[in-house]
């Protein structure tokens, strides 16, 4: 009796730590994870003019996982930069635009600005880059 109860009792322990890996697994797929990938990450205005205003480019991103995705947040290097995100989830598969204008007022010569975005998901943050030469009038 005591050895059928300790074969039970094997059996049962190694069911267990066997569906351990299975349970992960499925936890991971159910709660997804979200990718980042960028159509570009660098974006040169070429030459623009200190007096001509704020110039604008949107950097295309698709959702290559398979959770939702969210923008935590984008952050510039200087107040000089702005960014703009969707704070909606994005959803697998779809795709966002990332909203990045520079003002050139009071500046001069080549310039390259880093905006630093984080979501939820794979890479965590990614950064994307503006640049391009200002002439002054």
């Amino acid at each position: 009796m005591k050895r059928h109860f300790a074969i039970l009792l094997s059996i049962m322990a190694l069911v267990a730590v066997c569906a351990l890996p299975a349970a992960a697994k499925k936890k991971a797929s159910a709660d997804g994870l979200s990718r980042i990938e960028f159509a570009e990450k660098v974006y040169d205005f070429g030459v623009i003019t200190d007096t001509g205003g704020p110039v604008t480019h949107e950097f295309e991103f698709t959702n290559a996982g398979d959770g939702n995705l969210l923008i935590l947040k984008a952050t510039a290097e200087c107040g000089c930069t702005r960014p703009e995100y969707p704070e909606k989830p994005v959803a697998p598969g779809k795709s966002g635009k990332i909203k990045v204008t520079f003002n050139p007022a009071g500046r001069s010569g080549g310039f390259e600005k880093v905006v630093t975005v984080t979501t939820n998901g794979k890479p965590r943050k990614t950064p994307i880059k503006i640049r391009g030469t200002i002439r002054t009038k």
